[in-house]
């Protein structure tokens, strides 16, 4: 069962940092990213910002396209729109298992408040290599890219919330629920928004 976060007092609720969420407000109606949960992979710096959209499943399984790597992925064990940057590449997001050491084909992700570790996962790599390190995997086609400074400024405006994740959030069984579950949780007044029609302009 999900529980709260508990607040972290010295952290800023508006910071956009590698392992916290973008929760696309009623301000972004754009197609691709209109009611959009994304957990950011990294964040600031000169490289700006990349992250996945954790709630586009598509009808495509894992182990149809990478055999071997379907047997770590949760329900729905499908591949992900991870965002419109390169559909064609695989990203590999995985939660390893607290045993887990470093290991080739397995690049540290920053840590979530709260969460467990997180690592981008070389698909090139033998599946039966790397599994015993991972306890699960989705698979993004794709991810969702800024240019540095981009990201902060659409925060600013109003198109995304910045929130902390829960450890569960990246492997939701029902995906297309994420956007209401994370929102709700926040409490008033964000909380408010999943009550508004998928079009706001007819509220």
């Amino acid at each position: 069962m999900d529980v709260d976060p508990v607040p972290d007092p010295a952290a800023d609720p508006h910071e956009v940092a590698g392992g916290r969420l973008l929760v696309a407000t009623p301000l972004l109606t754009e197609p691709t990213f209109a009611r959009a949960v994304v957990l950011l992979l990294q964040a600031g710096g000169d490289d700006g910002a990349l992250g996945v959209v954790l709630n586009r499943p598509t009808g495509t399984e894992v182990e149809r396209v990478l055999p071997g790597w379907g047997v770590a992925a949760p329900a729905p064990a499908v591949v992900f729109e991870g965002g419109p940057v390169q559909p064609q590449a695989a990203i590999c997001l995985a939660e390893l298992r607290p045993a887990a050491g470093p290991q080739e084909g397995l690049a540290l992700l920053p840590p979530s408040r709260p969460g467990p570790r997180r690592a981008t996962v070389d698909l090139d790599a033998a599946p039966e290599d790397l599994l015993p390190a991972i306890a699960r995997l989705r698979v993004f086609a794709g991810y969702a890219g800024w240019s540095p400074g981009q990201l902060e400024a659409e925060v600013a405006e109003g198109a995304w919330w910045v929130v902390d994740p829960l450890p569960d959030d990246v492997y939701r069984v029902q995906p297309q629920e994420l956007w209401r579950t994370v929102l709700r949780r926040q409490g008033p007044p964000l909380a408010f928004a999943v009550t508004l029609p998928d079009d706001a302009t007819l509220n």
